[in-house]
């Protein structure tokens, strides 16, 4: 994903990850690494999703950079998420879990 989290894509956003939780592996693995911004309404969005996740026995890994991760730590939920600063950490994390 690209650009911006926000009021505007979230509803996208929210319905392509929901799929994903729904009908795939029960460990989902999202890259924020090339996002721009993120709005209350992004990190609403990733709140539901890792709950939804957690319903289904699974985890979302939350590969980020640093301005997703400073928004995230604005707001402290960095440790409800489970941030990851690449994308073969986040790999490892559940190869390990």
């Amino acid at each position: 994903m690209t650009g911006l989290l926000d009021a505007f894509s979230e509803p996208t956003f929210c319905k392509v990850i929901e799929g994903y939780v729904d009908e795939g592996p029960k460990d989902v693995i999202i890259s924020l690494a090339q996002i721009d911004f993120i709005d209350s309404s992004g990190l609403g969005a990733l709140v539901k999703l890792v709950k939804k996740a957690k319903t289904e026995g699974g985890s979302l890994q939350i590969v980020t950079n640093p301005r997703v991760t400073q928004t995230v730590k604005l707001v402290r939920l960095e440790k409800f998420f489970s941030l990851q600063p690449t994308l073969e950490a986040a790999i490892e994390y559940l190869e390990k879990a």
